[in-house]
């Protein structure tokens, strides 16, 4: 039950990227602050649908998938995260997805 519920969060995640406008894309990544705002807003969310931080790690560890593969860092702050995620195994960016859950927990 619980795979399958990881499974359907790992569809919805892709789903959301590949429907995400380039505009969008820009406006969020141009600047890492709107990064935080809106991964906070995500992460809000989560907490509202009662996902626990694990499965929110995991939704966030598939968003630094995808922006590892597919988008150029717009700012320093997305340098340094580009370049930790690069250096990292699976298990160190999932730890790096956890921190990052963390931060915009934090600022909330």
């Amino acid at each position: 039950m619980a795979n399958q519920s990881t499974d359907k969060m790992e569809n919805k995640v892709d789903d959301t990227l590949s429907r995400m406008s380039e505009d969008k894309k820009e406006d969020i990544l141009s600047n890492f602050d709107h990064f935080k705002e809106y991964l906070g807003n995500k992460v809000s969310l989560a907490d509202k649908l009662g996902m626990n931080e694990e499965q929110q790690a995991k939704a966030a560890q598939k968003v630094g998938d995808y922006l590892a593969a597919h988008e150029e860092p717009k700012n320093r702050e997305e340098k340094l995260l580009y370049e930790l995620w690069k250096a990292g195994n699976k298990d160190e960016q999932h730890m790096l997805s956890h921190m990052l859950v963390k931060l915009v927990h934090a600022e909330s």
